[in-house]
């Protein structure tokens, strides 16, 4: 099969969702399949760890140049400032591309939400399935979304994956 992808579903998924939430769960699947997110997110995440590379070592190599100006050992190869500011940008410049990786796969989550609705031709079986996934009862106004606060903090920005509230929020906005 030149094009084909699998989609696999747990027994516990079957056995507490409703077909039509099973439905939309693999649609949202499918809909990744098709926009071509495991591609998309290689690539970006390779794409960031160059940067990630490359920038620490062009800073490491100018700090270490500013430190050793005017020193005898001046042309002796990197020294202490370079491996050190190496380091310390490897990690930042790490935690930075881990950030905005995760924010492009949030947003590539609200899209395969999307394409499961536009596949089962509406949108509440995956209202229903995102709900049902987030322990809430179908239909219910999740209290976060009733104070108008959406769970934040550090941790948010390293999530692959939007709050439910969320994403049901965006998928009924749309």
């Amino acid at each position: 099969f030149k094009n084909s992808a699998l989609v696999a579903v747990s027994t516990g998924l079957l056995q507490n969702m409703t077909r039509e939430e099973v439905e939309a769960v693999i649609g949202h699947e499918v809909a990744h399949v098709a926009n071509g997110d495991m591609v998309t997110m290689t690539l970006i995440q390779g794409v960031m760890n160059t940067f990630v590379v490359f920038l620490s070592r062009v800073i490491g190599y100018a700090v270490d140049s500013f430190l050793r100006k005017g020193s005898d050992n001046e042309n002796s190869g990197p020294g202490i400032g370079y491996m050190v500011t190496t380091i310390v940008l490897d990690i930042l410049l790490g935690f930075v591309a881990a950030i905005i990786v995760a924010w492009f796969s949030r947003q590539r989550e609200f899209r395969a939400d999307y394409g499961a609705a536009q596949l089962m031709g509406r949108k509440q079986p995956m209202v229903n399935a995102l709900a049902r996934l987030g322990g809430m009862v179908p239909g219910e106004l999740p209290k976060t979304m009733q104070a108008m606060g959406i769970a934040g903090g550090l941790g948010k920005l390293f999530s692959t994956h939007p709050p439910i509230e969320e994403r049901i929020a965006r998928l009924q906005a749309s």
